[in-house]
């Protein structure tokens, strides 16, 4: 495994079955043919994925979209129109090019086009779009940079094509259409609820429920989670009855004196969603990294990216 530049090294890898690490703007995804039902097994494989959690496409414009659809909604098709490329994912019946391990043997699957240049132009040099989970053992905190990716899967792939640290930090926002026709969202990331409905102008059903049969990626209860314990508190009244030299602390924008430093993790202290969409998971793996024995976490205000974030935690955390 060694990480690296070279467009075209990744993209003869991949055409002769191989996995590699690629960048997006949400987080780095373990990427293999999606047409390529051995090259499919092996992400299951060094992921150590359920078989019953489904992968999502990755596609490098509108017209592949539609081409591995059977069908997409009007108000689907609207929202893609609008934020793909984008921190997005539409499901949508599929058409039988797509394998049914791709899918967990669901009709459905779940496509988006990634808004980061060396991937779409990875996408432009291959023939077959690429199915591409986050690039981490399966439940682990998502990989943001390159080297997270080599210090989590090591030389169980290739090839690591290095795009620099992800935009966004979090996994895209997966919308669908329920039974009765509304739009439905069945993950919260990096896209804001607010902007679908202020573009749609309809009211999204949010699906909190966790699945042990999930209908998309990330739905999941336990997921994102360091190996320390994590525990969600209140931390102004939790921070007084712990071992600052043994506890980690993630704080939305508050600072907590008594810690140590090095074990306090501010999302931002300016209160910017997106700078601590993009500080959760890196900020996660390094109170993991050190030698501690819990991690304390609050919410953060639930609006905006917040929804998103605080969904993250709430799965990290130790039930």
């Amino acid at each position: 495994m060694f990480i690296g530049k070279d467009i075209n090294i990744a993209a003869e890898l991949l055409q002769k079955g191989n996995l590699v690490g690629i960048p997006t703007e949400t987080v780095y995804g373990l990427a293999g043919n999606a047409f390529d039902p051995v090259a499919i097994s092996k992400i299951f494989q060094i992921k150590k994925r359920p078989s019953f959690d489904p992968l999502i496409v990755h596609v490098g414009d509108h017209e592949e979209v539609k081409y591995l659809a059977a069908y997409i909604p009007n108000e689907l098709e609207t929202i893609m129109n609008h934020y793909m490329p984008g921190p997005l994912t539409i499901i949508v019946k599929k058409r039988h090019l797509i394998p049914d391990i791709v899918t967990a043997g669901s009709p459905y699957v779940g496509i988006r086009i990634p808004k980061h240049d060396v991937t779409l132009e990875l996408l432009r040099k291959i023939d077959f779009p690429l199915a591409a989970p986050s690039a981490n053992p399966f439940g682990y905190i998502s990989p943001t940079t390159a080297q997270h990716v080599a210090d989590q899967l090591g030389s169980k792939i290739s090839y690591i094509l290095d795009g620099g640290a992800c935009e966004v930090g979090l996994e895209s926002t997966i919308i669908g259409v329920n039974n009765n026709g509304s739009l439905q969202v069945l993950r919260k990331g990096g896209l804001t609820l607010e902007h679908i409905e202020e573009l749609t102008g309809k009211k999204l059903t949010i699906n909190d429920h966790s699945s042990s049969n999930p209908q998309a990626p990330g739905m999941l209860s336990s997921h994102y989670a360091p190996r320390v314990p994590l525990y969600l508190c209140n931390l102004r009244e939790k921070i007084g009855s712990v071992d600052p030299e043994r506890t980690g602390v993630i704080s939305f924008s508050d600072r907590f004196p008594s810690i140590s430093p090095n074990h306090f993790v501010t999302l931002s202290e300016s209160g910017d969603f997106g700078e601590a969409a993009r500080n959760l998971f890196s900020g996660m793996r390094h109170l993991d990294n050190c030698d501690i024995d819990l991690i304390l976490a609050e919410l953060v205000p639930n609006v905006n990216l917040g929804l998103a974030i605080n969904d993250r935690l709430r799965r990290a955390a130790t039930h």
